[in-house]
């Protein structure tokens, strides 16, 4: 297990819609392994394999000790529901910066596990927030085009003064 270096903002990568996994074999779970470790040194609570310059459709999330790491391949979210939260976020490509964003409050998706059988799973609120945030990086949308470009243009010009001082 390895922890791999970031792609950050305003890599174009973080834009680009990742490739459907084909293979569940050794090399996806190390993968896997590597984006768990990667995820913790950050530190977060998710990742996809786009965060890390790999464009596949693999997520990781830990959102608490008793479920543990969970790792989603080639997730899609099948239904939401109508109601709406608004949960602070933020990237590991990002770091040091985040805000509101509005997203469903409960979600059900489909994706494949780490041996290749279908899943399915209902989330809400965190869970669900999590679901959505880390598809939408899949499909090359990276969650500040989710604000307003008034919100949006604040947040990258804190960032790029942040990273300044690094």
């Amino acid at each position: 297990m390895t922890i791999r270096p970031i792609v950050r903002y305003p890599d174009r990568r973080l834009t680009m819609p990742a490739r459907t996994v084909t293979a569940f074999d050794d090399g996806l779970r190390e993968l896997a392994a590597d984006l768990l470790d990667t995820m913790r040194a950050a530190p977060g609570i998710g990742i996809t394999a786009p965060h890390v310059g790999v464009p596949l459709r693999v997520v990781v999330l830990e959102l608490d000790a008793k479920d543990g790491p969970l790792t989603y391949v080639n997730p899609v979210i099948e239904w939401t529901s109508p109601e709406m939260i608004l949960h602070r976020e933020g990237s590991v490509s990002m770091p040091g910066v985040n805000d509101e964003v509005q997203r469903h409050a409960r979600v059900r998706i489909s994706y494949w596990d780490l041996d290749g059988k279908l899943q399915s799973e209902e989330s809400e609120a965190l869970r669900a927030v999590c679901h959505q945030h880390e598809i939408d990086q899949l499909d090359g949308m990276f969650w500040i085009q989710r604000l307003s470009r008034l919100k949006r243009e604040r947040l990258v010009k804190k960032f790029e003064k942040m990273s300044r001082n690094m």
